[in-house]
Formats: C-alpha cells, structure tokens, sequence
C-alpha cells in the first residue's frame, strides 16, 4: 500500500501544501470547513507526519541536547525530569549525553548536537562548574551557543555571557549555616566538594560568611575539601573525629559526602545528631529515606530543570531573556540536625 503524503492529502482536499502544513503544525489560522475537510483526509489514512520532512519544513528537528556530567549522581536525573516534562509538553525530546567527567567527551558531544541540527542545548557540570577553565573549553562552547540556543544549568564560564540557569547556592549554604547556629552549634566544619570546582568554593565562601557575621572562629582544621561522594564524606569524617577538638556540627557540599559522614560516625559508635548535627545539599530522593532522615538543602531540582527548558523555548523562539535567572533554594530540616544538647 502506498505510502500517503502530505501531497496526497494537500490533492484530495483541493487546497496547498502549505495549508495542510498550518493545519498539522497549528502554525496559523485555517477556515473552519477547510480545517475540518483536512482533518478528516488525515484521520481517514491515520496519517503520521514524517520528522525530517516536518524538520526540513519548519527548519527544527524537534530535539534539544543536554549535556550531564554524571547520570549516576541522582541530583542530575531529578533537573532533567522537570526539564523533560516541560519539554515534553511542547513535543521536544531529548539528545542525552553523559560525559563521565570528560571534557573532551563534552567537545565531542558538542560536535555531533551540531550534526544533528539539535533545535538548542542545555549544559550542565563540567567545564562551566570549573574555577578556572582553560580558554579553548570556553571559546568552544562561546562559538557553539551562538550558532544553537544554549543554557547553563548551575554552572558559568567567566567573561562570557551565556545565558544561565541556576539556584541561589550561596544562599542555600547561609542557610545551612545558619540553621545549625540557630540551634545552638558555635563549632562547626565543613565537608566534602573539589577545590577546584565553583560549586565548592561558592559553599565555602558563604560558610565563612555565615561564620563570620554570627561572631563565631572558623577552624581550618575542620574544613576538608575532598571531592562529592560517599567515600569522601566518610573518609573526612574520620580525619575529623581522629582531631582531639571536635566540631559540634558539619556542614556536607552535598547530601553524598552527609551520607558518608553519618556513615563513619556510626561505625565509631556516634549516634547522630545526639553527638553531631549533620547537614547536607541537594535534598536528594535517599536523603529523605536514610537512616536518620538527613536535614538539607533542596536546590528545587525539577523546578530547575523546567526553569532550563522555558528559558530554552524563549530562546529557540528568538525572544529575549534574562542572562541570569536564579531560583531560590530552601532549608528542609529533618532528623540528622537537633539542637546542641
């Protein structure tokens, strides 16, 4: 059986093929008895329009690409199911590609997103959470956002101006701060994050703030950078407890590093947050289902991800936007921080 075609059906309802076009894509107004007479051609053959044809036609794919640095960290695949619903609703699918870590994997990724005509992009980790990033890495991607819309996801590139999605994380560390001063905690250390990585030293910086604007001294000896997962945070939690002078509470770069801190603490017999209030970042799905439920920082995930794909639209849609937007995270407390007894 023949295959039918928008032709066809442009020929049997004696009108254009533009026409028919407006009708399939709802790209503009049709007269109602035309409307209708198409519609019925297109549900008597279950007509399904071809993707390249519409591709060639309307000069899209239908595609957005996105960039992660690691599906396995489960804070990633929360920003792109908001993102996805979003997406979704306005028929875009995704190109995923996860990077491992790699920048050159993203220079490749980036390469073969052009190839494939990707309608725009959303970048998140890697090269853009760097402190320093080597001008190659930055101009590549400068020279790529301006031929395909793209968006940063919590992360920039200095001297750039790239459009930026992002939660307030300085905000969201003052307020893990200040939680745990509020219930009395004068002693305090910190956590877990590379030294290398913007995500640690925006944290870093707002803790020292915190610190320093509550009158309180800030220990270095009790500030241990590592890298973000459950190892690290047990590994610095150790160090931390083999000190003869112990904080009352630490502050976690991120809820993995709390987890593995929780976890060293109960392997020496601490119980926590009797002993020691712990607080973490990112409101991951296990904090809310660990052993105890770990008090947090929620970066608002899926409202990021949605966040990211609007501000995507707009641009695809040559509206403008905001080079920045920043959404506002929010302290969840639960069972891992108490007051100091």
């Amino acid at each position: 059986m023949k295959q039918v075609t928008i032709y066809d059906i442009a020929k049997e309802a004696k009108v254009s093929v533009a026409t028919v076009s407006r009708v399939l894509n709802d790209t503009a107004p049709v007269k109602g008895s035309t409307r209708a007479v198409i519609e019925d051609i297109i549900r008597k053959y279950n007509f399904q329009p071809n993707a390249m044809a519409r591709s060639l036609l309307k000069k899209e794919t239908g595609i957005i690409g996105v960039i992660v640095p690691d599906l396995t960290n489960p804070f990633f695949p929360e920003v792109l199911a908001g993102a996805e619903h979003e997406a979704q609703q306005s028929g875009y699918t995704f190109l995923l590609s996860n990077t491992v870590g790699d920048y050159g994997k993203e220079s490749e990724y980036l390469s073969i997103m052009r190839e494939k005509r990707v309608d725009g992009t959303i970048f998140l980790g890697g090269r853009i959470n760097l402190k320093s990033c080597e001008e190659h890495l930055v101009q590549e991607l400068v020279q790529y956002a301006g031929v395909i819309p793209t968006v940063l996801v919590n992360g920039r590139l200095r001297n750039t101006d790239l459009v930026r999605v992002a939660t307030d994380e300085s905000a969201g560390a003052a307020l893990a701060v200040q939680h745990l001063i509020q219930l009395g905690h004068n002693e305090i250390g910190f956590i877990g994050g590379e030294s290398h990585m913007t995500t640690t030293s925006i944290k870093l910086r707002a803790f020292r703030k915190a610190m320093k604007e509550a009158g309180l001294d800030i220990r270095n000896e009790w500030i241990l950078p590592d890298s973000f997962s459950i190892d690290s945070g047990k590994r610095q939690m150790l160090k931390l407890l083999e000190m003869k002078d112990r904080p009352t509470a630490v502050f976690c770069v991120n809820d993995y590093t709390a987890i593995g801190a929780i976890k060293a603490a109960a392997e020496v017999g601490m119980t926590i947050p009797d002993d020691m209030s712990i607080v973490g970042f990112d409101d991951i799905p296990l904090a809310r289902h660990f052993i105890p439920e770990l008090t947090t920082v929620s970066q608002q995930a899926s409202d990021l991800g949605r966040t990211a794909v609007q501000v995507l639209k707009a641009m695809m849609n040559a509206q403008k936007v905001k080079k920045h937007t920043l959404l506002e995270p929010q302290l969840i407390v639960r069972q891992s921080s108490s007051r100091k007894g």
